[in-house]
């Protein structure tokens, strides 16, 4: 077989490229660059892929680029976990699925979705505290509301997740990636 015919060939460079579109880390998530947290990562990216590889500031951008998607998934992956507590476990995925084409289920929620978004930001730790929250989930959380579930997510996240005073969640201080320090190599 000749390389060229080799179907698998460049499977790695794709998946490469797939991981520099894929902003959230989910396959095929058309959603990047839509909200102002995708565009801050789309602009690391961006800025990153104009330096030498391999350059201390590709490396420090690569790592900012490396811990914000770390923090992403953190958050998601705390929000899938109490999904799955609340009964959710095979609807987890599509109900923290959000792309450009999302609407909100009532336009009548859409206050009471923020309110409980920034009940949940303030009052768990969810989110890390240098969080800015996410447009994604005014989604779920609308979501959430319409299969009536929101206030028991809340009650969930408040016991899975309680904010402790003086004690700094995951990525706390991380809000400015920039300054950062590198990772000994």
């Amino acid at each position: 077989m000749a390389r060229g015919d080799n179907l698998y060939h460049s499977f790695g460079a794709t998946l490469a490229r797939d991981d520099e579109k894929n902003l959230w880390s989910l396959p095929h998530d058309v959603s990047h660059t839509e909200a102002d947290d995708d565009r801050i990562l789309y602009n690391l990216i961006v800025v990153r892929n104009q330096q030498v590889k391999d350059s201390e500031e590709w490396r420090k951008l690569n790592y900012d680029i490396y811990s914000l998607r770390q923090i992403r998934r953190e958050v998601r992956n705390r929000w899938k976990r109490i999904l799955e507590d609340l009964g959710f476990q095979k609807e987890a995925d599509s109900l923290l699925s959000v792309t450009k084409l999302s609407t909100m289920s009532d336009s009548k929620n859409t206050r009471k979705a923020r309110e409980m978004l920034l009940k949940l930001a303030e009052e768990t730790a969810i989110f890390p505290t240098s969080w800015e929250l996410s447009e994604r989930y005014l989604f779920v959380v609308d979501r959430l509301i319409a299969l009536d579930a929101a206030e028991e997510f809340f009650k969930i996240a408040s016991q899975t997740y309680p904010k402790k005073p003086g004690v700094p969640c995951l990525a706390d201080g991380q809000r400015n990636l920039h300054y950062l320090p590198l990772p000994s190599p």
